[in-house]
């Protein structure tokens, strides 16, 4: 077991009740679980997200903390948030990472693993 890890778990989920196709809006959710898989308590501090969209147009978006929460994590702790994104495109993907810091100030990174973002319809393709 690394000293230094938070395991990030993602649950993609399209909302066509928020989406409007015709306009150009497809509206996402994701549920986030993050796990401190390391061996000392540590702080998430920040976020850094690459969201990426069907025809390569990439937004970066950094902030602290996650929805409002810097949450302390002891090992085996978990943290659970929602929230989401809207695309252009009805596809599309997200990856990034937390800024974090354990408890005796040793600074790390948990990698977000990439996720895809999709509406669920069928397509025909010609």
């Amino acid at each position: 077991m690394a000293k230094y890890q938070f395991r990030v778990e993602v649950t993609p989920q399209y909302l066509p009740e928020q989406s409007a196709p015709s306009q150009g809006i497809h509206s996402f959710a994701y549920t986030i679980t993050i796990t401190n898989a390391g061996e000392v308590a540590a702080q998430l501090i920040s976020r850094h997200w690459i969201i990426t969209n069907a025809v390569g147009q990439t937004e970066e978006v950094r902030g602290l903390g996650v929805v409002g929460h810097q949450p302390l994590l002891k090992p085996g702790e978990a943290f659970q948030y929602t929230s989401g994104c809207r695309l252009a495109t009805p596809t599309g993907s997200m990856r990034g990472s937390y800024f974090c810091v354990a408890e005796d100030g040793t600074r790390f990174e948990a990698d977000i693993p990439e996720f895809i973002l999709h509406d669920g319809a069928q397509r025909v393709l010609h």
